[in-house]
């Protein structure tokens, strides 16, 4: 069994340790946490409390598996608990293995898998508690993770879930239909009127204002091309991505890339912009940069100190796959920025 994540297993007892073994042997990218009074020579990290291991362990690892009673799992994690959207998986096996229970994040986190999958080891038996899923109904939640959306706006989760749970209809924007097949027919509301009571998904990279019933999902769809003076700092180049996707009706979340030229590779406030996005950076040579034929301002002045005609709109198309320019060099003295929407996305 392969997670694709890093997963702690804590083990207190003679009986946790047994299956800490086997669950070792078959869950990838796992680490074992054990007491220090252990006798076993299993290799391991040891702990001499567990509250102390765990606080400065929790937010290290995608997931836990703790091997000893709720009860006490309860309370070394809840100090640590912060949102769904960011806590690790917690499943909880009881000391004969008979039980493996999702504590919490069962969807995002993927709770509910990693118990499935622990079960399967164990021979024990999964206990979700999650009402969609005992109910067999879509959860928004994991629809959102399995297409790897953003969740704008993670309160109005459980305004779709509880739709879903009612029977209720639910009005669907997904123009690149993103999530076709994965709601069934019978929950979406086809009527061409818009009630701002029912709850609804938007599935785009268009922003929107928010309302109580409405989820905001955002498909990485976008490039952000950054071209910039030497020395200036992430918070500026914030300032002016935030300032431009709010002037063009765009949502931030949907930027899957940031793209440069090969001379910012050291440039810190673009390694310090993409890290607080959570995006990776594209850079590129400038004949590559030069070899794009659809931007719209070339300047003089780049080609002069950069050997490239342009390096936001050619950066940000190149990023995006030989996409759509949407936005157009948008410059400071200090920033220029423009974005593209990947080919895929571009719909005539």
């Amino acid at each position: 069994m392969s997670t694709g994540h890093k997963i702690a297993i804590w083990a207190l007892t003679p009986g946790g340790l047994s299956i800490a073994k086997n669950l070792l042997q078959h869950i990838k990218q796992s680490s074992l946490f054990l007491s220090e009074t252990s006798d076993d020579s299993i290799e391991g990290m040891r702990f001499k409390r567990l509250s102390e291991a765990v606080s400065s362990h929790f937010r290290r690892f995608h997931g836990h598996i703790f091997l000893m009673s709720a009860g006490i799992v309860v309370r070394v994690i809840a100090p640590h608990i912060r949102h769904k959207t960011t806590d690790p998986a917690v499943v909880v096996v009881d000391d004969a293995g008979k039980f493996a229970i999702s504590l919490l994040s069962g969807h995002l986190g993927g709770a509910n898998e990693l118990a499935h999958s622990v079960a399967r080891l164990t021979g024990g038996i999964p206990v979700i508690t999650t009402a969609t899923d005992v109910n067999k109904v879509p959860a928004i939640d994991m629809i959102a993770g399995r297409k790897n959306l953003v969740i704008e706006n993670p309160d109005a989760i459980k305004i779709v879930n509880m739709g879903f749970l009612k029977k209720q209809k639910i009005r669907l924007h997904d123009p690149y239909n993103l999530l076709h097949g994965l709601i069934p027919e019978f929950y979406l509301d086809d009527s061409p009127s818009w009630n701002d009571d029912t709850p609804a998904v938007v599935v785009d990279d268009k922003a929107a204002e928010h309302t109580k019933n409405t989820l905001f999902l955002r498909p990485k769809t976008l490039s952000a091309g950054i071209g910039c003076n030497r020395g200036t700092s992430a918070e500026e180049l914030k300032g002016f991505l935030w300032d431009v996707c709010k002037e063009h009706g765009i949502s931030v979340h949907s930027i899957r890339w940031l793209a440069t030229i090969e001379l910012k590779k050291d440039e810190q406030g673009i390694t310090d912009l993409a890290r607080e996005l959570g995006v990776p950076v594209r850079f590129y040579d400038s004949r590559t940069l030069d070899q794009v034929g659809t931007i719209e301002n070339p300047s003089d002045y780049a080609k002069k100190y950069t050997g490239a005609r342009s390096v936001c709109e050619a950066a940000a198309i190149l990023a995006s796959d030989s996409g759509t320019l949407i936005v157009p060099k948008k410059k400071t003295p200090n920033v220029t920025i423009a974005l593209a929407r990947k080919k895929i996305f571009c719909m005539s």
